[in-house]
């Protein structure tokens, strides 16, 4: 349970980072509520995860997802640069994540 709960508060993540982008600077009223909870239900379910993944692991784990994640939703939906060094570095990214998880009991 404490993987799901990781990778769930890694899409939360992400959630709340785009949330934050179409608030405006927290000037729109809905997308800065989304921000507000997807960013508290985030920290939440990563603080369970820490139930049975060590600290470490757990925050490189979710900043990645957040990091990764979000550096993908900006190529989707912001037509962000696809130079292939940037995607070669967000590859990586989810590669230490898979192997912090490969690694870790």
């Amino acid at each position: 349970m404490a993987w799901f709960y990781l990778i769930l508060g890694g899409v939360f993540e992400i959630v709340w980072l785009m949330a934050m982008k179409y608030s405006n600077g927290f000037t729109r009223p809905w997308p800065t509520a989304i921000t507000i909870v997807a960013l508290a239900l985030s920290m939440w379910t990563v603080s369970l995860s820490l139930r049975g993944i060590p600290v470490g692991t757990a925050y490189a784990v979710w900043t990645g997802i957040g990091a990764a994640g979000g550096a993908i939703m900006g190529i989707l939906l912001f037509n962000e640069s696809r130079e292939w060094l940037r995607l070669a570095s967000i590859a990586l990214i989810v590669a230490g994540i898979v192997g912090l998880k490969l690694t870790t009991k």
